[in-house]
């Protein structure tokens, strides 16, 4: 399915580059403790698109296991003049802001953003839906189960316990399928919607691998899909690594994402997976016969 946003859908693998604007990501890159975050934040940005970022997508709330909650206003506090300043120095970068709160959404919409990731997917705020339908917006509806699981942190990283499925792929998908019935009764159009499988969210580790060793089940229903798996907890337990130390898990769990058709890939590390998803792309798009060097055909 094709995007006016995405025009290369199918063709290239876009990147969106996380921008943390909190005090306590999991990932260890929360900006919001340094002087002058507004500051940090445009420097990330800039770096970002320098190394190859489509995407920027601005958070103001941890989504960690155990993380503290904001309100909309202590969320708007964070985002709005980092999304002021981003939208002012890059005018033609697309900017995604993740959130689960419409009044969030309002206001950031209102501002220039372009898309709202939301992780609950349209369940947790009954007007979400409407306001992106409002703004003509995208949206990423990804899959959650946290409510009611148990949440367990570690130095290897946050992850769920006691979390039962009968048959996860199917019940991702039907949840999602739900999800996207929820974006179209409030007038979401279907090329502004973007599915996630919500890979760490409500998932125990076994469950996250065999969900992405699936995930080609997700990619045919037809929506682009975004995949998030950068530096995640279930990464550093597989490979018994610390936060600090999951660019390689992170890197192949991300090649088989596209190599099982996953079209947007949300990470941390963008300048290395950028040349990632090049080589990969050039791989996947070469004709037989050619050789394809830089963009040109020897």
């Amino acid at each position: 399915m094709q995007s006016d946003l995405f025009p290369e859908f199918g063709n290239k693998t876009y990147v969106m580059g996380i921008i943390n604007i909190t005090p306590d990501s999991f990932s260890g890159d929360g900006l919001l403790n340094q002087q002058e975050t507004v500051k940090a934040a445009l420097r990330q940005g800039l770096r970002f698109i320098t190394e190859g970022a489509d995407i920027l997508d601005l958070g103001a709330e941890s989504t960690r296991p155990g993380a503290t909650k904001l309100d909309s206003r202590g969320e708007l506090e964070r985002l709005l003049p980092v999304l002021d300043q981003i939208r002012s120095e890059l005018p033609d970068t697309l900017i995604s802001v993740d959130t689960y709160k419409a009044a969030t959404a309002r206001a950031c919409l209102g501002r220039g953003a372009d898309i709202i990731n939301d992780v609950w997917g349209f369940r947790y705020d009954p007007e979400m839906a409407s306001v992106v339908a409002e703004f003509g917006a995208t949206a990423v509806l990804m899959h959650n189960r946290e409510l009611g699981v148990r949440a367990v942190t570690s130095n290897l990283g946050g992850h769920y316990e006691g979390v039962e499925y009968n048959d996860i792929v199917g019940e991702v998908l039907a949840w999602l399928e739900e999800a996207v019935g929820i974006a179209h009764e409030a007038g979401v159009n279907d090329e502004r919607i973007i599915l996630d499988p919500g890979i760490g969210f409500g998932k125990t580790i076994g469950q996250n691998l065999y969900l992405l060793q699936n995930l080609d089940a997700l990619t045919a229903v037809g929506y682009p899909v975004l995949l998030g798996v950068s530096r995640k907890g279930f990464i550093g337990h597989t490979l018994n690594l610390p936060k600090g130390e999951r660019l390689e898990g992170s890197l192949a769990a991300n090649a088989w994402g596209v190599m099982s058709g996953a079209n947007i890939l949300r990470v941390h590390d963008v300048k290395e997976t950028v040349r990632l998803t090049r080589m990969l792309d050039a791989i996947r798009n070469a004709e037989s016969g050619l050789n394809q060097v830089n963009g040109t055909v020897s």
